[in-house]
């Protein structure tokens, strides 16, 4: 029987470096968070085509203490594994006073407990495994976060750890250095009819990502790497899904499956990838006692999608997909029923700053679209795009005498514009809108989306304040880790929110 087709991405959006098991006729994966709350989202398939999102690891601030952290740090790569009716998950926190910790649950929607700091392992994207005899070993990235070796690569390090005491029980060894290209990381080690595997990221989480493999008899090695490394890579094709890397492996029904991550730029030209790292799957056959995994391509869903949120209920705020930046989105939005609607408060965090007065939801699809309808009788505010605290967009509205202005604000590392409109109506509607590019875009002349920003008048008559070139709000200008995160802010006062859209093309 032929496998059933993949859907790639398999689990849309920012969603990097992603963890799988299979486990009772489901599988479950995870995936890294960096500054936003709630953090390390759960996932669960029984076909690796359709995933929804069940939870997140991290839904108290103090499981993962991000108060601090610049954007790009957080919670890294965590691994997912599953032993004797517990799901754990281990992450490096970086730029936190938590380091390296593991959480623990018996069931992966959570709760999740407050987590268990690992002393003596000082690095970033710890795997954990068991040898034979059932002793815990964490495998990981010798990029050192702190100390008098900061930013010091070593390679891949291990050491065996009691996890219930929370210490390294040696000094880390060095593992592998992987096949000489930068930065070997994201390790994880599977056992397979007495032979122990290695699977590593190399090059980078840029276009020269890539996935390399080694084997041995032990869990400790010496490991020897395959001659036909890397294993995985997008480097030097044309293909859309560029930056492939950051493998893991789980065996399920439908067979063995590598989950990566990738970033797919807007077209074949491949010059801007707006979403950000977005996790793929790819089949993985066996050649002489090695797993080689098929190269990588772009299959979204064909349907359209359509999300309509009604923010007039209590329990608005509930779905796990709301993140907000380095804290909770009730802490900063929260139902109120005399205005029956969510209201959300400027604090004094503009998106210019580490704690926005911001929540929102990943952008998943290449042409899409969010609406807003929200009342300002108190404030200001309306829809946001954030990729970090240098390159975000505002389309806001606020009461002016008798009317309603909407502003737009673009911002940018190198550029900030702005743009003012009058509108009428008791309320205000507003729409960002992504485009693709316009028919005849060459590579040469940058193959970036259009963001449109605009408003409804009274009579639900569309009406645009500016359409910008999106290549500002891509992984190669603004940040290497992140991706888009399109959602409601608040920038004066209060503005209670009714409802919120989002829209996305299939196949994009």
């Amino acid at each position: 029987m032929n496998p059933s087709p993949l859907t790639n991405p398999s689990i849309p959006g920012f969603n990097p470096d992603p963890t799988c098991v299979f486990v009772e006729g489901f599988y479950y994966a995870v995936t890294s968070s960096f500054e936003y709350l709630p953090g390390l989202p759960v996932y669960r398939s029984t076909d690796l085509m359709a995933w929804e999102h069940i939870g997140n690891v991290a839904t108290r601030q103090g499981q993962v203490e991000l108060g601090g952290v610049p954007s790009g740090s957080g919670v890294w790569a965590p691994t997912l594994r599953y032993r004797d009716g517990v799901y754990y998950v281990i992450v490096a926190i970086a730029d936190s006073p938590r380091g390296c910790v593991v959480f623990t649950a018996s069931d992966p929607a959570g709760p999740w407990d407050g987590g268990t700091a690992i002393d003596g392992i000082d690095g970033i994207d710890p795997d954990l495994a068991w040898d034979e005899e059932g002793a815990a070993y964490v495998t990981f990235g010798g990029h050192m976060l702190k100390g008098p070796e900061t930013h010091f690569h070593h390679g891949i390090l291990q050491a065996k750890v009691d996890l219930a005491a929370g210490r390294a029980l040696e000094a880390p060894r060095r593992l592998w250095s992987g096949t000489g290209k930068t930065a070997p990381e994201a390790p994880h080690l599977y056992e397979r009819d007495g032979v122990w595997y290695l699977i590593i990221a190399e090059g980078g989480t840029g276009r020269g990502h890539s996935v390399s493999i080694a084997r041995g008899r032990s869990i400790e090695g010496p490991f020897t790497g395959f001659e036909g490394n890397p294993v995985l890579t997008s480097s030097g094709t044309s293909n859309q899904v560029v930056a492939v890397g950051h493998a893991d492996l789980v065996s399920g029904p439908e067979g063995d499956i590598m989950l990566v991550l990738g970033n797919r730029t807007v077209d074949n030209m491949g010059a801007f990838s707006p979403i950000g790292r977005e996790t793929f799957a790819t089949r993985v056959t066996w050649s002489e006692g090695w797993p080689i995994p098929e190269p990588v391509h772009a299959a979204p869903a064909p349907a359209d999608f359509l999300e309509v949120i009604d923010l007039t209920v209590p329990d608005a705020l509930a779905d796990p997909g709301w993140l907000a930046v380095g804290r909770l989105p009730s802490e900063i939005a929260e139902f109120d029923a005399e205005a029956s609607a969510t209201r959300i408060t400027a604090l004094g965090g503009g998106l210019g700053g580490f704690r926005p007065d911001f929540i929102g939801r990943r952008q998943r699809h290449l042409e899409c679209a969010v609406e807003a309808t929200l009342n300002v009788d108190h404030g200001a505010g309306g829809l946001a795009l954030r990729f970090d605290e240098r390159s975000f967009i505002e389309l806001t509205a606020e009461r002016w005498g008798l009317e309603v202005l909407v502003r737009a604000r673009a911002v940018s590392p190198s550029a900030e514009q702005q743009w003012v409109l009058p509108a009428s109506g008791p309320s205000a509607r507003l729409q960002i809108a992504v485009e693709r590019p316009e028919p005849g875009t060459t590579a040469w002349s940058g193959s970036a989306d259009r963001l449109r920003l605009s408003t409804f008048d009274g009579d639900g008559v569309l009406r645009t304040l500016a359409v910008v070139d999106g290549r500002s709000w891509s992984v190669e200008v603004a940040a290497p880790f992140t991706g888009r995160i399109l959602g409601l802010v608040a920038t004066r006062g209060q503005v209670d929110v009714m409802e919120f859209r989002y829209w996305g093309r299939g196949n994009s």
